[in-house]
């Protein structure tokens, strides 16, 4: 009973001031909200289409003009504008409008026609590496449909049968299957693994913020006392509040130097620490729902998988909350504790191997990714929502997260008796 009032206690008192402070609540109920709608509506055009490129024509030749003709085709490029010179479309790849050039040199048609090679020039901005990609394979196809297309009809024109003509051309050809995300869809490569990472972000600074200001303004010891005794009654408090509060605070200060760390309940402080970060919970639990069902707008994912992914989810985000207040708590200091949390969950999404082949980094890279919450939840994530695996396979991620939030919980609790013990140490910036 005493552990459960501690948990009403903290809760209500939470509840109270989010409703005083609109910057907070802004954090816990607005901010998340906006941010999972603007990213959904940043990547609502589902696939890149129509990259600006150039053209320099050199040869200006019918079969040049055909070249240019299927470059404008192709659906994910388009060209541009056709340059005079190379310092024009280097002028114009500087300034972002194309981001590459193709050159067809001089005498290209009579090197096709006399059965010479006849290579035309890419130079692409390789600095953006999916523009760059794109674009790369899409001049390749193009070029290679016209290489294809010339050297056929002239096989046909020496009288080849058009099937045998085009099997000498290409004898060997390869069909390519996407297993998954098959369209291509960025909505779903990246949006849908993007919204949990800024999640992540907004939870651990709340997790820093919510037990980090009671530290900062020095009513950490009026906190535990409110929960443990119900004291002092705040639904009392009027306007002179402030007066109140920082006389309340030079008691507690004086009152828990005096005490000693054993008049602390350990159960109380965890249950008292649940109901302070449990309106955070329910917000971001409620924010979880709308990420996963705009992650699957048009899929048939099994009800088991969705409800690993969201058990996942949600794991992350109270393992968020309470890595915040870990790292707050132990340096008795709200803004070295928000300082950490960015080191750790700003470049969280880097590391969790999305955009960048997890394989592909270091050793020592790997072992501070493993490290990082998010990247196995991402694991999960894609492996469920996107691939569709069997649920087996992602257990043991939603098992780890349970571990982790547990052990996250307990170091928490310690950390904060330890504050408690410390008052000579609150009000730290």
């Amino acid at each position: 009973m005493r552990l459960f009032k501690a948990f009403l206690r903290s809760a209500a008192y939470e509840r109270r001031f989010l409703t005083k402070n609109h910057w907070d609540f802004s954090v816990v109920v607005w901010i998340p909200l906006v941010t999972i709608l603007l990213i959904w509506w940043i990547f609502a055009q589902t696939q890149i289409t129509d990259l600006p490129i150039g053209v320099i024509d050199q040869d200006n030749s019918p079969v040049a003009n055909t070249l240019v003709r299927y470059l404008e085709a192709s659906p994910d490029i388009t060209v541009r504008k056709l340059y005079p010179s190379p310092a024009v479309a280097e002028a114009a790849i500087l300034q972002r409008d194309i981001y590459a050039v193709v050159i067809i040199p001089e005498d290209f048609e009579r090197n096709i026609l006399s059965g010479k090679p006849a290579p035309i020039v890419l130079q692409v901005n390789a600095q953006y590496g999916t523009h760059s990609g794109i674009i790369q394979k899409s001049v390749q196809t193009v070029a290679g449909t016209l290489s294809a297309g010339i050297e056929i009809q002239r096989l046909v024109k020496q009288g080849m049968a058009p099937s045998q003509a085009t099997i000498a051309y290409s004898p060997i050809s390869v069909q390519r299957i996407s297993l998954f995300n098959a369209a291509t869809d960025y909505q779903q490569f990246l949006a849908s693994t993007v919204i949990p990472a800024l999640l992540h972000i907004l939870a651990m600074v709340i997790g820093a913020t919510t037990i980090g200001r009671e530290l900062r303004d020095k009513q950490i010891g009026r906190w535990y006392r409110f929960i443990d005794t119900g004291s002092p009654n705040l639904t009392l408090l009027n306007n002179s509040h402030r007066q109140l509060t920082e006389l309340d605070s030079q008691v507690n200060n004086a009152n828990f130097k005096s005490q000693s760390t054993q008049n602390i309940s350990i159960p109380v402080l965890l249950f008292g620490l649940t109901g302070k970060y449990f309106w955070p919970i329910l917000a971001y639990s409620i924010w979880s729902i709308l990420a996963l069902w705009l992650a699957t707008p048009q899929q048939t994912i099994a009800l088991t998988s969705l409800l690993a992914t969201y058990i996942g989810l949600v794991l992350l985000m109270i393992l968020s909350f309470w890595l915040g207040a870990i790292f707050t708590v132990a340096s008795f200091s709200l803004r070295a504790g928000l300082s950490a949390t960015g080191f750790v969950s700003a470049p969280s999404y880097a590391f969790a191997g999305v955009t960048f082949p997890y394989i592909a980094i270091s050793d020592s890279a790997k072992h501070w990714s493993d490290a990082l919450p998010l990247t196995h939840y991402l694991k999960l994530h894609i492996a469920q929502l996107q691939m569709q695996a069997p649920v087996a396979i992602s257990l043991p991620i939603v098992y780890g997260l349970m571990i982790a939030t547990i052990i996250a919980m307990v170091i928490t609790t310690l950390l904060t008796k330890r504050a408690l013990a410390h008052p000579e140490r609150w009000g730290a910036r």
